[in-house]
């Protein structure tokens, strides 16, 4: 019995490589032991605040002050959602790390909307919003991502992590780029579902992204 992988299909893509650190307002950040299992270090001045996914914290400055943030739903009680997050106050240092070994890198939010898969989320600085969404039953059963995806907006950096390297694909009018199933991290384009070679399902022309 032969067996097709679901393919997605995206327009405009270039590889773009990674920045190890970086500044935000009120603080800066650093990306370490990428060789091994990447950890997030953030430095915060007085009075700014960013979050992260329940349990990421490796380690903090004792100036730190730690609190916890519920978001509690029915919905996600049944769909497996967020509903801790952590906050963190500076000023001082912190160490986040992914729940599973792999990569972490930063998207910068400035104006801008993205779709990020339920488990990408790992820390963001406090201007950045983020809220569960569904994205379609027949992208889910066949794209290998979840149900739920979360969409993010606002103004900051968000840090995305995920099982293993990620490849930052930068979107150039024109161009198409095809991505297997159950590895998209984060997007913001529009994208559809076709068979490996062709087949019953055929993409649509993607938007711009």
């Amino acid at each position: 019995m032969s067996y097709q992988q679901d393919h997605k299909k995206h327009s405009h893509a270039v590889p773009s490589p990674h920045s190890d650190r970086g500044v935000f307002e009120g603080g800066s950040y650093s990306v370490t032991h990428r060789d091994t299992n990447a950890v997030l270090n953030i430095e915060l001045q007085q009075g700014i605040t960013v979050r992260s996914r329940s349990g990421a914290m490796i380690h903090m400055s004792g100036s730190v002050e730690l609190s916890g943030k519920t978001k509690f739903s029915f919905s996600k009680l049944f769909t497996g959602g967020q509903m801790f997050e952590s906050e963190y106050d500076g000023p001082g240092h912190i160490a986040l790390g992914p729940t599973l070994f792999g990569d972490i890198i930063p998207l910068h939010i400035n104006g801008s909307q993205w779709i990020i898969g339920k488990d990408a989320f790992l820390a963001c600085t406090s201007e950045v919003t983020k809220k569960r969404e569904i994205q379609g039953l027949g992208k889910a059963l066949f794209s290998g991502e979840d149900l739920f995806v979360f969409r993010v907006e606002g103004h900051g950096i968000l840090w995305l992590t995920s099982f293993g390297a990620v490849d930052r694909l930068d979107l150039r009018l024109g161009e198409e780029h095809i991505v297997d199933n159950g590895h998209l991290v984060a997007w913001n384009c529009e994208y559809s579902i076709e068979k490996a070679g062709g087949g019953s399902m055929t993409g649509l022309k993607t938007g711009e992204g």
